[in-house]
């Protein structure tokens, strides 16, 4: 008897959260591990957000609310749009879900039919795949190689469209290549997509608040307008309020189709709890100086890692420009031979070396559709970081040239 799905069968567990839980059971038995798999801000909350869900609760808001949200939190997303993107949206055309994962496995189950295609610009976040064939769809991967910056050109989008494209993904600041797009650049994407009307855009930016060297934030929403009838904004709180765990995601996008997200959420889970809410009510509304803070932070840890990293042979990091991720280069190291002769023959390979060697967790490329890569967290202190660094030189250090 079997209790699963056949539909499951050909989605993965999540790599980073199966990076992270190695490190964990690495680190039961008594291996001190830094685990630099999971991508999450290291600060707390700030306390007025934690505050304003106590106070919530305390006040009794502690029953259902309606399934896309409170009125009171999605008025504070339009004028967050309004405020920070130059988008005009109103209350019916924003849907509140517990974290923006949410809101993108909504929007395909209210979408997708069985066949309809979903273009996944590789280097993808891990789970956009993995949704799409839960769902019925086909990913297709459209690969953006380090050359062009892990950007999607106009070139390679256009390859990746056929009639049964339903939607396009995408994801900047991007996890995990921390990859921008320039105005002129979503632009030039806006109009190969100008002559395709059956495909639906998904715009990722969860990490819109964390732009290192001087970079100002362009929602696809505000460079694309003429697009606007068939494109989800996505965003959330996780990010750039280090709310990880509070799980609030909200959207906005053409009212029918927020319609049909809000009625699978009716149908799943209801809502998002009301005092999470009124954090993220609070978070929007309350003072915005942590983002400055937390971004500042974040940059600072890039250079390290950029400069560490450097100068270590045969591993590669461009400056990502934004989010808080290395994705790195390890071609350099396949072929290479452990101390305990064992030939590196993949980035797989190099990852669990660095894990069991170096005792460093990190997730392999192939996890986000490219390889030779591993992607590492930048997301904790400058001196877990610089400890990272030095053990991930040992263990290259270690390596030998196979003979």
């Amino acid at each position: 008897m079997s209790y699963v799905a056949g539909r499951l069968a050909a989605v993965k567990p999540s790599a980073s959260m199966a990076a992270s839980m190695a490190a964990k059971a690495l680190r039961a038995t008594g291996v001190d591990v830094i685990d630099l798999g999971l991508g999450e801000p290291d600060f707390p909350t700030p306390p007025h957000i934690a505050e304003a869900a106590h106070a919530a609760a305390l006040r009794g808001e502690t029953l259902y609310t309606a399934s896309p949200g409170t009125p009171a939190l999605r008025a504070a997303v339009a004028e967050k749009f309004r405020r920070e993107n130059g988008l005009d949206y109103g209350p019916d055309d924003i849907v509140v879900a517990n974290g923006a994962k949410q809101i993108i496995f909504n929007a395909l189950m209210a979408t997708l039919n069985d066949g309809d295609e979903v273009i996944t610009p590789a280097p993808y976040f891990v789970s956009y795949p993995e949704m799409t064939k839960l769902l019925g769809g086909v990913p297709v991967t459209a690969v953006c190689s380090a050359e062009a910056g892990f950007r999607l050109t106009p070139e390679v989008l256009e390859a990746a469209i056929t009639p049964k494209t339903k939607w396009l993904f995408l994801n900047a600041p991007g996890n995990p290549s921390g990859a921008v797009y320039s105005l002129a650049e979503m632009q030039a994407l806006g109009a190969v997509l100008a002559r395709h009307p059956q495909v639906l855009i998904l715009s990722d930016e969860i990490y819109e608040h964390i732009l290192f060297d001087g970079r100002e934030f362009v929602s696809f929403g505000k460079a694309c307008p003429e697009l606007k009838d068939r494109t989800l904004i996505v965003n959330g709180v996780a990010k750039a309020y280090a709310m990880t765990g509070w799980r609030v995601g909200y959207a906005a996008g053409p009212a029918p189709l927020i319609k049909a997200m809000a009625t699978v959420q009716s149908q799943s889970c209801t809502s998002v709890a009301a005092p999470m809410q009124a954090a993220a009510l609070a978070a929007l509304t309350g003072p915005q100086d942590c983002i400055a803070t937390f971004r500042a932070a974040f940059e600072r840890r890039r250079d390290l890692v950029v400069a560490g990293i450097a100068k270590i042979p045969g591993l590669t990091l461009p400056p990502p420009e934004g989010a808080f991720y290395a994705f790195i280069g390890c071609g350099g190291l396949i072929g290479k031979r452990t101390p305990k002769g064992t030939i590196l023959s993949d980035e797989a390979a190099v990852v669990a070396y660095l894990l069991a060697e170096g005792h460093v967790s990190s997730v392999p490329g192939a996890a986000f559709g490219l390889s030779p890569f591993f992607r590492i967290s930048t997301a904790t202190s400058d001196a877990v970081l610089t400890e990272a660094i030095a053990r991930i030189a040992r263990a290259v250090a270690a390596l030998s040239e196979a003979k």
